[in-house]
């Protein structure tokens, strides 16, 4: 059995320190249903600036992703409310299916 979520994917990058403040209010204020970060070892956005890590370079501004899903009107709150605290571009969502 399954049922349909939303999914989301925000970009991020540490030097933006929204990593803990973001992972604060999804699990404290929104208690979605389930949440991952990633922190990245190279990426670029729509600025084309590279973020990576070297031996060489003790990079604070690596890539980071925070996922997240649960129901889809819960989900389009949350992203009503978040839409102000990211660039255009940075926030992507789509539906899924979880096994229950």
């Amino acid at each position: 059995m399954t049922i349909n979520v939303t999914m989301v994917r925000i970009f991020l990058t540490e030097a933006d320190a929204q990593l803990k403040p973001l992972l604060k209010q999804l699990h404290d204020d929104e208690q979605v249903k389930g949440v991952t970060a990633f922190r990245g070892i190279a990426g670029f956005g729509a600025s084309g600036q590279m973020h990576s890590s070297s031996l060489l370079d003790i990079s604070l501004d690596l890539p980071q992703v925070i996922e997240f899903f649960d129901e889809q009107d819960k989900v389009a709150e949350i992203l009503s409310e978040l839409a102000s605290s990211f660039e255009p571009g940075h926030v992507v969502s789509w539906s899924a299916d979880v096994n229950i």
